[in-house]
């Protein structure tokens, strides 16, 4: 039969619409191959004709049958193509209230915006055992099929979790740990899975913030292993952090807030145990407050701080380590609030000696009040003949000020990982582990930086893995089957991920520039433009000499380039850092210990994993003398290209279970 003779009088077709994305209508009369128009009517009986291209005799996409329409798994439609794929999640969502919707191999969840009662303890267990196909889809079922076949295979397996920002991955996430948590539950009465649950609302608190797109979005990546003995059950955990975005730690765009945990402690500053933080409304501090609103609609920060402190107790966080965590915090609000005045020469400024918030944020921070203010706004300059001290301009130490909260937030981040990890390490030994990735989601806004361009690199890398595995199991399928085959023409993006990470690729020119003493964005512009105008997925925007498009897999996207050079650098002033380290407070002085400049230093937390990463620091009883600017410290660039390879290894050594997330409105709106 040819095309044609199917589009024939009472075929229903989906045509594109400007409004609706795509139409319902119906032919009238049958199509001749050649003919310039499709008659049709729409489903208010208005007639149309629709224009058939000569050149690329293009006929619309048909529609399935009534019957097919609401299956629980895409891949059984006769006809599979976008407006099939969008109706039928459609149908199932605002009918019939599913979420949850298979296509192939991979589990497509929509984003409810609300409590759904479909995951407790009875729904669990009705999952367990089961097989895939047996069941309705869900979270559970692919969690089953993971832990089935970790047993089965003897094969360690992850469970990936993608989907654009505010489409719930976290959530998806956290049911899946829950699952395993309850099926796998520990041996002995370790209570590791409540622990392994706990480190979620800490790592919500410390890691997660409120933006356009979503209330709750993560602004890291990570990816948490749950490790079972011979017999499966759960004996400990270990999570790995990818890049966490510190620039949100100093500004947040309009309508968007900093980490939870600033304004859930901000919330509960009038107890009486807080007084010594010298905390009011987070209105009142500039970090909390560029985004104008501290409030998310429906949630208690004060409460949510109780939850997070509660998952800090349970994860064996000692009370004078949560004080300490606090302190560091409130900290960093003063010090957003310190007030640099510029001199008249307009070269140099200084901080009045009675600034009260500069006070608080040395008393918190047990260090030297003298030697701060005077390293806030003059920094040290070496010279192959000499050393000295040169003042800052206002704009000099505003950024250098902020470039120190985002360094101590990051290492506390880091500081706070690992002590989850110490608790949920066991000295049992570990049989196979099931990996959860919950990794941010492809991103495109206004304006697109550098933190959307390192999220939207890893998101390449995933697309890649998905495609390489799925491609894999068709091939293997058809060997199986001896079905002679030739090889399938698939989209790959292997050229879109070498133009960013392969040699003298964006990132290798964005680190040349970085060790330029005069670097500045715009050259590094002018050697991307120099460099790849030529590759299929690069174009220099029409207006601009300062921002450059990418063709990602998803989304076409602009990079504003003002601030890369910065960002990837991460440099912080040694001389702040030294008081720091002078701390009398063990734990600040813990965090800023020369073993962790060098190895993992602050910006990507590349893996603040690893039991063998368990000692307690201690302060050396002499310092050993440093030679000048030596250049260990890797660019934020380097550091995110080299952990997301070892990611890629790791997925790639296990068998991974895919669950796609899907944000259905713009607005957050629960289709109940």
């Amino acid at each position: 039969m040819s095309v044609n003779e199917l589009y024939t009088k009472y075929t229903r077709v989906w045509i594109p619409d400007p409004e609706d994305v795509w139409k319902s209508a119906e032919i009238v009369r049958d199509y001749k191959e050649g003919e310039p128009v499709l008659h049709l009517k729409l489903e208010d009986e208005s007639p149309l004709q629709y224009a058939i291209k000569p050149k690329d005799d293009q006929l619309p996409f048909l529609r399935n049958p009534d019957i097919l329409v609401g299956e629980n798994d895409l891949t059984a439609l006769s006809y599979l193509h976008e407006p099939a794929v969008l109706h039928n999640l459609k149908v199932r969502f605002l009918e019939s209230n599913h979420i949850y919707t298979y296509c192939g191999i991979v589990l497509v969840a929509i984003n409810p915006y609300e409590q759904l009662h479909i995951y407790g303890e009875e729904v669990i267990n009705a999952y367990s055992g089961q097989n895939m196909g047996d069941m309705d889809p869900h979270i559970f079922a692919v969690a089953e099929e993971a832990y089935k076949q970790m047993a089965r295979d003897e094969r360690n397996q992850s469970i990936i979790v993608s989907g654009e920002s505010g489409a719930g991955k976290t959530v998806s996430a956290k049911y899946g740990m829950r699952y395993f948590a309850t099926v796998g539950g520990s041996a002995n009465d370790s209570n590791v899975e409540e622990k392994v649950l706990a480190s979620s609302p800490i790592m919500e608190a410390i890691g997660n913030a409120k933006t356009t797109r979503n209330d709750n979005s993560s602004r890291f990546g990570k990816y948490i292993q749950i490790g079972f003995n011979r017999r499966y059950h759960i004996i400990g955990a270990n999570m790995r952090t990818y890049l966490l975005e510190k620039s949100r730690v100093v500004f947040q765009a309009e309508d968007e807030r900093n980490y939870h945990i600033f304004y859930q402690l901000c919330a509960s500053a009038p107890r009486s145990e807080f007084k010594d933080l010298a905390l009011t409304s987070a209105e009142d501090f500039t970090y909390t407050s560029m985004g104008e609103n501290i409030f998310i609609e429906g949630v208690n920060d004060a409460q949510d701080f109780d939850k997070t402190r509660e998952a800090f107790s349970l994860l064996g966080f000692k009370d004078t380590y949560q004080t300490g965590i606090f302190k560091i915090i409130a900290a960093i609000l003063h010090l957003g609030n310190v007030e640099i005045c510029s001199e008249r020469d307009g070269e140099s400024c200084h901080i009045n000696l009675d600034d009260p918030h500069l006070e608080h944020f040395c008393r918190l921070l047990g260090v030297e009040q003298k030697q701060m203010e005077h390293w806030l706004c003059r920094r040290k300059l070496v010279t192959t003949s000499e050393t000295y001290v040169k003042p800052m301009s206002l704009k000099q130490a505003s950024n250098a000020r902020d470039a120190l909260a985002k360094h101590i937030y990051a290492h506390l981040f880091d500081w706070i990982v690992e002590n989850i990890n110490r608790s949920l390490h066991t000295a049992d030994k570990q049989h196979s582990f099931i990996g959860v990735l919950d990794i941010y989601g492809f991103e495109t806004f206004e304006i697109n930086s550098f933190e959307q361009f390192c999220i939207n690199y890893a998101n390449e890398k995933l697309q890649q893995q998905f495609n390489s595995h799925v491609f894999k199991l068709e091939q293997e399928e058809y060997m199986k089957e001896q079905i002679p085959w030739t090889l399938i023409d698939f989209y790959d993006n292997q050229p879109c991920i070498d133009l960013i990470e392969a040699k003298l690729g964006i990132l290798d020119l964005l680190d040349e520039e970085c060790k330029v003493p005069k670097g500045t964005d715009q050259n590094w512009a002018q050697k991307l433009y120099d460099r790849h105008s030529s590759s299929e997925h690069f174009q220099k925007p029409r207006m601009s000499n300062c921002s450059f498009i990418i063709i990602h897999f998803a989304d076409k996207v602009e990079y504003q380039c003002d601030g890369f050079l910065e960002k990837n650098r991460d440099t912080v002033y040694e001389e702040q850092i030294n008081i720091l380290k002078a701390s009398k407070f063990q734990l600040v002085a813990d965090l800023f210990q020369d073993g962790k400049e060098s190895s993992s230093s602050s910006s990507s937390s590349s893996s603040s994993s690893s039991s063998k990463s368990s000692r307690i620091n201690v302060r050396p009883a002499k310092t050993i003398p440093k030679a000048p600017n030596r250049e260990h410290r890797k660019t934020v660039g380097h550091q995110f290209r080299s952990s997301l390879h070892l990611l890629m290894d790791t997925l790639n050594a296990t068998t991974p279970h895919y669950v796609r997330c899907i944000k259905p409105n713009d607005f957050k709106e629960a289709f109940s």
